[in-house]
């Protein structure tokens, strides 16, 4: 803790409220020469006092300690930073669960595909039977990996291939 610099910022928040250190002095119930002490850095009010100039000011007791406000603009680069990886987060899942709704369309459809030709002579042709089968497993498969990648497991499947695909890179 930097007494000097606590007292400079004591002295700073003063003048900015356009006060006079006897002004402060009455208003905290200290001598005038406390105050001088205080903003010269070689006493410390204390805790409770230290509350009290807290309100007084509106500023909060960290930056009181500090000797300094906190940056704005440390705050407005890290709530834009937050904002920018909320984003980044969002458009990534969006995009893997565009991949999914797809896969879970094709699957849907070879099984609409297969409902329909199953009902037709076309069914009678070994060739299409076979290909009906194939479509019809490919479907049930689609589906259960679109059910698995989008239930709470599907996160974790995702960071064990990012550990994979680290480790082969």
């Amino acid at each position: 803790m930097n007494q000097v610099k606590i007292g400079g910022f004591l002295k700073e928040l003063r003048k900015q409220k356009g006060l006079t250190q006897e002004q402060i002095a009455e208003k905290f119930n200290v001598s005038n020469r406390t105050i001088s002490r205080w903003e010269n850095g070689n006493n410390m009010p204390d805790l409770d006092i230290l509350l009290e100039i807290s309100d007084y000011y509106e500023v909060d007791l960290r930056e009181i300690l500090n000797g300094e406000r906190k940056s704005e603009n440390m705050d407005k680069e890290m709530k834009q930073t937050v904002l920018q990886a909320v984003d980044y987060t969002n458009t990534e899942a969006e995009r893997y669960h565009r991949r999914v709704r797809i896969c879970n369309g094709i699957a849907l459809l070879l099984i609409l595909a297969y409902t329909i030709i199953k009902d037709t002579r076309l069914y009678d042709n070994p060739t299409v039977i076979a290909g009906l089968d194939i479509a019809q497993g490919i479907a049930v498969g689609m589906l259960l990996a679109g059910l698995l990648f989008s239930s709470r497991y599907g996160a974790k499947i995702r960071a064990f291939k990012h550990r994979l695909m680290k480790r082969q890179g």
